[in-house]
């Protein structure tokens, strides 16, 4: 099989680049990682010569070229249909595609407003209505998942959906944002405690930039 190199921004604060990144690690993966930091000179020019739309992440897999964290892990899934992707079961397939898919789209105000910088570990935020909105439908949409299919992770096993929420969990506890519930709290905690999580956040804060 052709080798797989995987673009991704820095570590730091480098959140769409986290969501392939770890579905592949969850899943052991082989997969050459490149690291394109400011000091590189992350300039729209130079971006372009790595993926079509100036953006990262990027997967490169042979004469393929797939950009966007979601296509990257849609395509992931079918290359390697053993992996831990998309639920087996129709109906929670379903619905991890719809929550993966409101994140991928959605919450402009938690992004724009909540940084993601995984080195800080920040008392308060600048709390709004429409933020505080934003952050209680992404907690009922992990809360309902838990609820409805017996955790550990959002759809039983992990799957894709907890590769596009992990961010989110580290974004939450960066600014100190409590879980609503027990369950959402022994969550959060068991995606901080992933050993490629670890790994992401060890390497995050060797950056000082």
């Amino acid at each position: 099989m052709a080798t797989l190199t995987l673009t991704i921004g820095n570590k730091a604060t480098a959140s769409w680049s986290l969501r392939p990144w770890l579905l592949m690690k969850m899943n052991d993966i082989d997969f050459d990682e490149q690291v394109l930091s400011t000091e590189q000179g992350r300039t729209a020019k130079k971006l372009k010569q790595h993926s079509p739309s100036g953006k990262l992440p990027v997967l490169k897999h042979g004469d393929t070229v797939v950009w966007d964290s979601l296509a990257i892990m849609e395509y992931l899934a079918e290359v390697f249909p053993g992996i831990r992707g998309w639920p087996d079961d129709r109906g929670r397939r379903a619905h991890a595609r719809s929550i993966s898919n409101e994140m991928h789209a959605e919450f402009i105000l938690v992004r724009t407003t909540l940084p993601f910088d995984c080195r800080l570990h920040l008392a308060d935020y600048p709390a709004s209505p429409k933020l505080e909105a934003e952050i209680q439908r992404l907690q009922d949409l992990m809360q309902n998942c838990l609820q409805n299919y017996g955790g550990p992770f959002l759809f039983g096993e992990f799957s894709i959906a907890d590769a596009m929420f992990a961010p989110i969990v580290l974004r939450f506890h960066i600014y100190d944002i409590e879980p609503g519930s027990a369950e959402l709290q022994q969550y959060f905690q068991r995606i901080r405690s992933l050993s490629p999580i670890r790994q992401w956040l060890n390497e995050a804060r060797q950056h000082n930039q």
